[in-house]
């Protein structure tokens, strides 16, 4: 079974520095009103620094149509000149700028609008890298090469995107540095669960999250022992439903009712809160991840899966591969409707399996909670705050 990470293997092996009584840093990204995950990242990472003593200014990224945000220190306007160089000075009155980088966040091809900003920046500087493509553009590895030139140190989440970006892009190893995405453990008393087993996914919906697989398999999952039903809860991702609005959501319901399972197959189209996504993952009897991706090398929703220690069922994507391979879920091949099917009747109907899969995932989660995450980006930037004193 996996042994919890230790943070050595986050931080490398030299020695835990001592954490400076408090650290001022700014933080660039998406933040909440938006609701999405990059924005709840933020949120939650603010949260935990700010719990540890920290100051956290935060600079949203705003395409200038969104709701003003309240606990923000400024905003970027992508696309805006005036508001870029507003932006590096908000950044350059912290002591460490973290800043978030996924495609479609920054402003001009493939966002290298952020290029300009961190040429800007004269505090020390961590790129947080939440994807690391395996088959990129020319221009998207070009600014994924020149952020990497440029930056102090890159974070990733997981040691997959980090052999990624190292192996394929050609970073120095002793800048990338492999921090979890943090995750809320439960807290509260055991949530009871009803009679009909559920099979969960959450998160955004679209083409990819792959629920149609779960759906081909549920007429076999119907003679499980309490009638197994599938709730795949969630909104629709935003991006897709700009250009093509409910209409994966509406085929995977047709799906369900042209296989005979309409009554075993709920959708929750929702927004669910920190709270409301806990009690829904507690209350889960299998939580699954059909995800058509074969490179994914970080995923947000299953370091929440598995903090939430319930059983995970989950394609091979790398992540997974890296989390669940030593017992604290179960892995299955894309495209092999009977692995999937085997996985989830084992969950479903042999107790031990479970309740082993469970213990394993409890035994990850504490490297994954945000105050111990919180502890690593301070190690990181008592690092680079050393490193910037030395040299002067």
């Amino acid at each position: 079974m996996n042994a919890a990470p230790t943070f050595s293997s986050f931080l490398g092996p030299a020695v835990k520095r001592p954490l400076p009584s408090t650290v001022r840093f700014g933080l660039l990204g998406s933040y909440p009103p938006a609701m999405c995950g990059l924005a709840n990242f933020s949120s939650a990472l603010a949260q935990a620094l700010t719990a540890r003593g920290s100051e956290v200014g935060v600079v949203r990224v705003s395409d200038g149509s969104q709701a003003p945000a309240v606990d923000v220190a400024g905003e970027l306007v992508n696309g805006s000149a005036q508001s870029a160089s507003d932006c590096v000075a908000l950044l350059n009155r912290s002591e460490v700028a973290v800043i978030q980088h996924e495609y479609g966040m920054y402003g001009g091809a493939h966002g290298d609008e952020l290029l300009g900003i961190i040429d800007r920046l004269r505090v020390p500087s961590v790129a947080l890298v939440h994807t690391v493509l395996k088959n990129p553009a020319p221009h998207q590895r070009w600014v994924m090469e020149r952020m990497a030139a440029t930056i102090d140190r890159m974070v990733v989440m997981s040691e997959s995107a980090r052999e990624r970006l190292c192996r394929e892009y050609g970073v120095d190893r002793l800048k990338v540095v492999t921090i979890p995405h943090g995750a809320v453990l439960p807290t509260g008393p055991r949530v009871k669960r009803g009679s009909r087993p559920t099979i969960l996914t959450y998160g955004p919906l679209g083409p990819g999250t792959g629920i149609e697989r779960v759906i081909d398999v549920m007429p076999s999952l119907l003679s499980a022992p309490g009638r197994p039903r599938y709730l795949v809860a969630g909104r629709t991702d935003p991006k897709v439903g700009v250009g093509e609005g409910e209409s994966y959501r509406e085929a995977r319901v047709e799906q369900a009712r042209r296989l005979g399972v309409a009554d075993s197959v709920f959708f929750e189209n929702r927004h669910f809160d920190r709270a409301s996504q806990a009690a829904l993952f507690q209350a889960a009897a299998v939580i699954v991840l059909p995800y058509d991706s074969t490179d994914q090398a970080s995923s947000a929703l299953l370091v929440e899966a598995i903090a939430s220690g319930r059983p995970v069922v989950a394609t091979a994507f790398p992540h997974a591969v890296e989390l669940l391979r030593d017992g604290a879920g179960i892995l299955v091949p894309h495209d092999d409707a009977e692995a999937l099917s085997t996985a989830l009747r084992r969950v479903l109907t042999q107790p031990r399996l479970a309740g082993s899969m469970a213990a394993g995932a409890r035994q990850l989660a504490p490297a994954m909670a945000w105050p111990v995450v919180a502890e690593a980006y301070l190690q990181l930037a008592a690092g680079l705050l050393m490193e910037r004193r030395t040299r002067v």
